[in-house]
């Protein structure tokens, strides 16, 4: 057998267990976890949009994913989506104020250097706090935690969501990072679902870049 041989064997072998786990996952998956999935995706379509639906669409995602991730030991991720509610209803009052003349006073914008310096320190901030209070929650709470994972995946997407209702282009970086952290810390879990439907999202971030890039350009 050729060395070639020998490592496409457990490739394929790979392969094939995952793609049954997707596959069986996908059937066990509950009901409220495909709704929140479903509204999570329609969302990130109505962000890319730049239509103010995305927040109380969000928001059925948010309540939802508050649930299954404390039922899945990702304190982090939980403490996410319980922020993201928050700042969904924040982002809804921004998104929709008015000036004198009832025009949207919040338009789509580049971060300059300050505001580059100020969300990188905001994320290692998030990120270090997290990793310390995961770490110490699970010897407590949260037996099966990824304290270093769950608080990388938390921290870019408190990142994200912060640059979001503030309708800045750089917003889609960290949502591109915060699913591709998210797709395999969600498979190992079991929520074949969700790590699905971050795998969706990842290519909507791309295009709702590409999206935000040309508006904050006209």
């Amino acid at each position: 057998m050729t060395a070639i041989n020998r490592f496409q064997l457990p490739l394929s072998a790979m392969l094939e267990s995952f793609f049954q786990a997707l596959i069986e996952g996908l059937k066990l998956a509950p009901a409220h976890e495909i709704i929140a999935a479903l509204a999570g995706i329609a969302s990130v379509w109505f962000s890319k949009k730049e239509s103010v639906w995305v927040y109380p669409i969000g928001l059925i995602n948010t309540l939802i994913y508050v649930w299954i991730s404390l039922d899945a030991h990702l304190a982090g991720e939980a403490t996410v989506n319980f922020y993201y509610t928050v700042m969904s209803v924040y982002g809804w009052y921004v998104w929709t104020r008015r000036d004198t003349q009832q025009q949207i006073r919040l338009h789509v914008s580049f971060s300059n250097r300050k505001e580059w310096a100020q969300q990188v320190s905001f994320f290692l901030i998030c990120l270090i706090t997290l990793f310390f209070s995961i770490s110490y929650l699970k010897a407590l709470f949260f037996e099966g935690a990824i304290p270093w994972a769950d608080s990388l995946a938390a921290a870019t997407a408190f990142t994200g969501m912060w640059l979001m209702t503030r309708k800045k282009v750089e917003s889609w970086y960290w949502w591109i990072a915060t699913n591709l952290c998210s797709i395999p810390l969600y498979f190992v879990k079991g929520l074949v679902v969700t790590s699905l439907y971050y795998f969706i999202l990842l290519f909507l971030a791309v295009a709702g870049l590409a999206d935000w890039k040309k508006r904050a350009n006209a």
